[in-house]
């Protein structure tokens, strides 16, 4: 449990779980909602795409640029773009508004965040604990965005109870919530104290110490997001709607299920970190859980398919937190939020090239290639990781 942590680590982590339910709602919402419009795979790929390269823009503006303005300020117009995006996906029904929203807002077609507001809240929460706190302390982190992402996912399910006419209107207006918990997350953002800001001493250049190893970090991140990139919720809903033609309540439950087993293996990241070391927490778990993904792409029906899916939901969201605790013991309190920044944007940047592939994939076939794809090359990450990293570890191991 948490403890001694401040209010403002508390106040970061209630904001995280009401985004994480917008998010869940909104990332399974979205593929069925744009093929009722009308749009096809391909082009849902397109707008998922789209979503992940303009994070990954923000957040590298928001890590890079960002330290020249108060961290309060920064979350409140990251949470006001938030709002702006539900807006405007509520509003908006053609192909390229859809694309330009996408791409300039804050939507997270993914079960994991990788937004703008990344690099502000992990340099907050990796101040607020002492070093042997950190990992349990983004393990609550986590586990509040995913276990409300995966509330958000079921709920997801709900335009089904409508009528068709009105079910339309229904997942339209799952954005307006989407919206609302913009409003939330402002809510939190307001209660900050003026603690949360570095002196002014530690308004340095980003990175001036530290960038070797976030470089080396930020590129075998890189890699592993690349292959998630063509299993983001969206797209792995898009794929169970096409291969298994899966009603959207079916769907909504898979991925309440999927969510709520990732969420709660987190806390038991810390206490593994704590005995074998962030980095080999983050392959003795990961590998395993890939394995499963490329197991359940080949399975030709849904039972066996959903079975492998949740088992690897089970592992695959351990190495999250040690991997977000890892990086920010690496380097200097200084440079903590640019080093988020530095390896989460690049992270976004390859997982944006690859749902375009994957909607092109499922354009053609709904053999499960997209899982396939991304187990593999998760798989070769985690090896990668574990040759190069192994051996070097943070002061508190």
């Amino acid at each position: 449990m948490l403890k001694d942590v401040s209010p403002d680590a508390l106040r970061l982590i209630a904001a995280r779980a009401g985004r994480g339910f917008g998010d869940g709602l909104a990332s399974v919402l979205l593929a069925r909602y744009l093929i009722r419009l009308g749009l096809t795979p391909l082009q849902v790929g397109a707008i998922v795409t789209a979503t992940l390269l303009g994070s990954a823009a923000l957040t590298l503006v928001a890590g890079l640029f960002a330290h020249r303005l108060p961290r309060r300020v920064v979350l409140l117009c990251g949470a006001a773009l938030m709002c702006a995006t539900g807006v405007g996906f509520f509003v908006a029904s053609r192909f390229w508004p859809l694309l330009l929203i996408g791409f300039v807002g804050t939507l997270n077609p993914s079960a994991g965040d990788v937004t703008l507001f990344l690099p502000t809240e992990q340099a907050v929460l990796a101040e607020a604990g002492g070093a042997r706190q950190r990992t349990t302390l983004f393990a609550w982190y986590n586990l509040a965005g995913a276990f409300a992402g995966a509330l958000g996912s079921l709920a997801s399910g709900l335009p089904d109870l409508f009528p068709q006419a009105d079910a339309a209107l229904a997942e339209r207006a799952g954005f307006l919530v989407y919206a609302l918990f913009g409003l939330v997350s402002a809510a939190a953002y307001r209660r900050l104290s003026p603690d949360i800001e570095p002196p002014p001493a530690a308004k340095t250049p980003p990175l001036a110490r530290s960038r070797p190893i976030v470089l080396q970090l930020a590129a075998l991140f890189s890699l592993d997001s690349f292959g998630g990139g063509f299993i983001v919720q969206s797209l792995l809903a898009l794929w169970l709607f096409r291969r298994f033609a899966l009603p959207l309540p079916t769907a909504a439950a898979v991925f309440f299920a999927v969510n709520l087993l990732g969420a709660i293996s987190q806390l038991v990241s810390a206490r593994v970190a704590a005995r074998i070391g962030h980095v080999r927490t983050m392959v003795y778990t990961h590998l395993p859980s890939n394995l499963f993904l490329v197991l359940a792409g080949v399975m030709p029906s849904l039972a066996p398919a959903a079975l492998f899916l949740l088992l690897r939901s089970a592992l695959s969201q351990m190495d999250v937190p040690a991997r977000q605790a890892y990086v920010m013991a690496m380097v200097p309190r200084e440079e903590r939020a640019a080093a988020a920044s530095v390896t989460n944007v690049p992270r976004s940047l390859a997982a944006g090239v690859a749902p375009i592939l994957a909607g092109a994939l499922l354009d053609h076939t709904s053999f499960g290639w997209p899982l396939v794809i991304a187990g593999t090359l998760k798989g070769a990450y985690d090896l990668l990781l574990y040759v190069f990293f192994a051996q070097r570890r943070p002061a508190e191991e």
